[in-house]
């Protein structure tokens, strides 16, 4: 199939380029607009209670959430007449279709509008528009006369759209920045690994692609579902890392079989034979795993789902085709432009071969030191707090996060938030506060209830609202929703409870209820992909016991960073005291993906090699000698390209870089240089061990790096190499 595949890119090289250009010229006229398509949020999950209570008293009595801050401050005080006409006179000059309601503290007299020194109030806005998209284009639309405050005034704007639009602008600022730091250094690791320009050009072509293939994708979907804006940062850090990955073994290898004298048809049907089918196991287990995260309701992570799953499937399909053809047109012209003749091991028993039997001499030492180092780095992760996004995403000194913190610091009574609670009632009653006094009466008995006041009824539903002096996102205010939730509802009626806190809770209860699928789903898929791979049972299944290990090391990390706090300064973050309840289930889905992605590599060689001589510890050695080199550089310029997502001013995008550079440096190192040689070393023969009937079938079917296996015999073959290595 792989040689067929290279046969034809070589044969068709300058059909699949000019398809490939047609494909480029589509992806910048048309996929570049996706950035205008994506949505915003999509943190809550749908069909819950607090997504029901919200919904309902949207419908029946009408929204009067805050969508829009503005916080104005003046050298006068509140009670200055010149103050209020100034601010009277910027609301007046909003259009009314555009802003609904508009509370003032002239309009309310509530003291929660006038800050501790009484130069300062604030304006809350509601805005015209039927969903957070319709909200976000009214604030487009009348955004310059928001910052158009009178002389002698200034405001700020705040609120739950500004802080959307923020988070907007900050992604966009964030990619550019990471392609800008990112591109010259993987540059110009790459001329270091291949010692010249057109090789060392050729995976960056490949990631322009990948990125380019995935931006229409996107905005193919988003037009027949809601896509999230933070889709794109997975795009650019998965696709053009995992692009640059592929492409690093493909121009590898076919500069080995050059090397060895091979005309350029040949020496390209015998790459796409090897490094082609490895890239495609590769691509479809990573893609496997991110896909994973479609089986979550939550907007969120099925964006995450759909941008990773493009790039991953572009940057796999480009580095089979487009990549193949133009090295076809390049032929030996590959190793053109050399700046300098890169430095080779010896190709049987360089560092890499002494580094693999250094190691299977003393398995158990590696094994019983390694092993518990990783599962300790993990234990952070046993006291995880989990938590949804608020302010403190944005980066300080964020204007929208600056209006926040002003009015929880500045502003007494403003601060807190409120639990939302819809009252159906099944038969209208003839006056509402009286039917609802008693059940009023019993949520302000509640600890931390500081008011329960009725926002309005109508068609049967009555809306009554729940003010905490706690935040939405402070742990305690989950006890006081678990509480209000407890209340028995007034008779003749049935309750829903929602809001920001409410929204959380059941956030966490459908990702622990979804999560255990998700992982089935990983680990059986992967199971049986590995095994048409590697013909092996007990592969696959030492395979996930290592990504387990690598996960629970940088799961650790994440709390010991992001929730305690710690190197917050050097990463420039304000710490939470949570995690965001999605980035775990994120980076479990990416982070096992890419482990398998270097596992793939690293067994296809030594398949490759146990197949040739029937000897496991040889094999290892071997595989491991001609992976190790290309394995270490490939994470290198992958943790570089993540790493520049670490300095992005969003704290939960700062939080996948950060996670995916400490999951890949020790994947790369201790997991795939050092446990799987020793774990290897001592199941021996094992390794190999399928059912009798699964060995045929794969014999006959399965998918091997070489054409005819001349020393396999399946895993009770014995081998005088172990023997030997076991009596030194």
């Amino acid at each position: 199939m792989f040689e067929t595949l290279g046969r034809f890119t070589y044969r068709r090289r300058r059909l699949v380029l000019a398809l490939t250009g047609i494909f480029v010229a589509v992806g910048l006229t048309w996929g570049t607009g996706v950035f205008g398509s994506l949505a915003n949020g999509g943190f809550d999950a749908p069909d819950t209670e607090a997504a029901d209570a919200v919904a309902t008293i949207e419908r029946t009595v009408g929204r009067t959430g805050t969508d829009v801050i503005l916080l104005y401050r003046s050298d006068a005080t509140v009670t200055d007449p010149a103050f209020r006409r100034s601010v009277e006179s910027h609301l007046s000059s909003l259009p009314a279709a555009d802003v609904t309601s508009a509370q003032t503290y002239w309009t309310t007299r509530s003291p929660a509008f006038v800050s501790n020194d009484r130069h300062s109030t604030y304006a809350a806005l509601t805005l015209a528009g039927a969903d957070e998209e319709a909200r976000l284009a009214t604030f487009h639309e009348i955004a310059d006369r928001l910052r158009a405050a009178p002389a002698g005034l200034d405001v700020r704007i705040g609120g739950a759209v500004a802080i959307f639009e923020e988070v907007n602008t900050q992604t966009e600022r964030d990619i550019v920045r990471a392609e800008t730091i990112s591109m010259p250094i993987v540059l110009v690791l790459l001329v270091i690994v291949f010692g010249g320009l057109v090789a060392a050009g050729l995976p960056l072509f490949v990631g322009a692609l990948a990125i380019l293939g995935a931006f229409v994708l996107l905005r193919g979907l988003s037009a027949v579902t809601d896509v999230s804006i933070f889709s794109i940062n997975i795009v650019t850090m998965i696709g053009l890392g995992l692009a640059i990955d592929y492409a690093l073994f493909i121009v590898t290898r076919f500069r080995e079989e050059l090397a060895k004298g091979n005309d350029v048809e040949p020496a390209l049907t015998a790459t796409m034979a090897t490094a082609g089918r490895t890239v495609a196991f590769s691509g479809i287990t990573v893609g496997v795993a991110i896909s994973s995260l479609v089986l979550f309701p939550v907007m969120f992570l099925r964006s995450m789902a759909y941008g990773g799953a493009a790039a991953v499937a572009v940057a796999m399909l480009a580095a089979l085709t487009a990549l193949p053809a133009l090295l076809a047109v390049l032929g030996h012209r590959v190793n053109s432009l050399r700046i300098f003749k890169p430095r080779r091991a010896a190709a049987e028993h360089g560092a890499w071969y002494r580094l693999a039997h250094s190691v299977m001499k003393r398995p158990v030492r590696y094994v019983v030191v390694l092993v518990p180092l990783l599962l300790v780095l993990g234990v952070p992760f046993l006291q995880a707090q989990l938590g949804g996004v608020d302010h403190r995403a944005l980066p300080s000194g964020a204007t929208s996060r600056t209006v926040t913190e002003t009015l929880q610091q500045d502003f007494a009574g403003a601060g807190g938030s409120d639990i939302l609670v819809a009252v159906r009632f099944s038969s209208p009653p003839a006056d509402p506060t009286a039917a609802l006094s008693g059940y009023v009466g019993a949520l302000e008995q509640i600890g931390d209830v500081d008011g329960v006041r009725l926002g309005g009824y109508s068609d049967g539903v009555a809306s009554v609202a729940v003010h905490t002096h706690l935040t939405g996102q402070e742990l305690p205010a989950r006890d006081v929703v678990h509480e209000v939730r407890a209340v028995p509802p007034p008779a003749g009626t049935t309750v829903a409870v929602g809001g920001e806190t409410a929204s959380v809770i059941d956030l966490l209860d459908v990702l622990a209820q979804r999560a255990p699928w998700m992982a089935g789903f990983i680990v059986v898929v992967t199971f049986v992909l590995l095994f048409v791979a590697f013909g092996s049972f007990v592969l696959p299944a030492k395979a996930l016991v290592m990504n387990v290990l690598s996960l629970s090391a940088a799961f650790g990390a994440m709390v010991w960073i992001f929730q305690d706090g710690n190197l917050s300064g050097l990463l420039d973050f304000t710490p939470a005291g949570y995690l965001d309840a999605t980035n775990p289930v994120l980076l479990f889905a990416v982070l096992f993906g890419l482990s398998m992605d270097y596992e793939v590599f690293l067994l296809s060689r030594i398949r490759e090699e146990y197949d040739r001589t029937g000897d496991n510890t040889q094999a290892v050695a071997l595989g491991l000698q001609r992976t190790g080199g290309i394995i270490t550089s490939a994470a290198l310029l992958l943790i570089v390209v993540v790493a520049a997502f670490s300095t992005s001013g969003i704290v939960f995008v700062k939080m996948i870089g950060v996670g995916l550079v400490i999951a890949i440096a020790l994947d790369a190192t201790i997991v795939r240089a050092l446990l799987v040689p020793a774990t290897m070393r001592l199941l021996g023969r094992a390794n190999w061990w399928a059912p009798a009937p699964l060995v045929r079938w794969w014999e006959r079917f399965g998918f091997r790096e070489t054409s005819e296996p001349q020393g396999s015999q399946g895993w009770s073959r014995d081998s005088s190499q172990e023997s030997e290595l076991a009596r030194r």
